[in-house]
């Protein structure tokens, strides 16, 4: 299946109820998240403060802490994002197989609740220390005004192709459900590109993951015919 199409189903994707449920409680979760962790930011720069010796008010160490939550809000946005997502993936990946690929889904086998945390955690750690060693890049092509921007999106979009693969190959086995890496590359930066534009940013997580299990699922349709 191309990949637009699976995009598209990906959205349409939205109109399901139960797609909607997940969409809204994952959208609350990242904000609650992303909500948390500027107040622990804000404490932290506080004590830093305080441990420098330097004068705040209270009003520096907030300025700080949204400054540097701005600054850093791409990387940690699609780490926080995916991994609340992750959380709910089975119950994605239940609700487009169920509808679309009754087959596909009486094959596939849901993996258990510790499988899909310690993979939610490896996908988290991977980002997180991808990203760390791509920083002096980011910083370096920070001054180009684009450089940086496209580093970042590059390094995401093999992320996020590598996370949703993931996802349908614990359930489905590597020679059912694997992308090529074209096919990886480019869903992982149609995700990636897609969670750098403000709004749609909380809906994209949701609808690539039901985009890879379209493109999974009816390539090998493809295949079979």
């Amino acid at each position: 299946m191309e990949m637009f199409t699976a995009i598209s189903l990906g959205f349409a994707s939205l109109s399901d109820k139960g797609i909607l449920s997940i969409l809204t409680r994952v959208m609350l979760l990242t904000l609650v998240a992303f909500v948390l962790l500027g107040i622990a930011l804000w404490y932290v720069i506080d004590l830093a403060f305080g441990y420098f010796g330097l004068a705040d008010n209270d009003t520096l160490s907030a300025i700080a802490a949204i400054a540097v939550l701005a600054i850093a809000g791409l990387v940690l946005f699609r780490m926080v994002a995916i991994a609340i997502t992750w959380v709910f993936s089975d119950d994605i990946i239940d609700i487009i197989e169920a509808r679309h690929y009754p087959f596909e889904a009486a094959r596939g086998k849901r993996p258990g609740n510790w499988q899909s945390a310690r993979m939610g955690v490896r996908s988290a750690m991977r980002a997180l220390g991808y990203n760390l060693l791509a920083l002096p890049v980011y910083l370096i092509l920070l001054a180009t005004g684009i450089g940086a921007p496209l580093v970042f999106l590059g390094v995401n979009a093999l992320l996020l192709g590598r996370d949703l693969e993931d996802m349908l190959v614990a359930r489905h086995g590597h020679h059912l459900a694997a992308f090529g890496k074209g096919e990886r590359l480019m869903l992982g930066l149609a995700g990636a590109g897609g969670m750098m534009v403000p709004l749609l940013q909380f809906i994209v997580p949701v609808v690539v993951t039901a985009s890879a299990v379209h493109m999974a699922h009816g390539k090998y349709r493809v295949k079979t015919k």
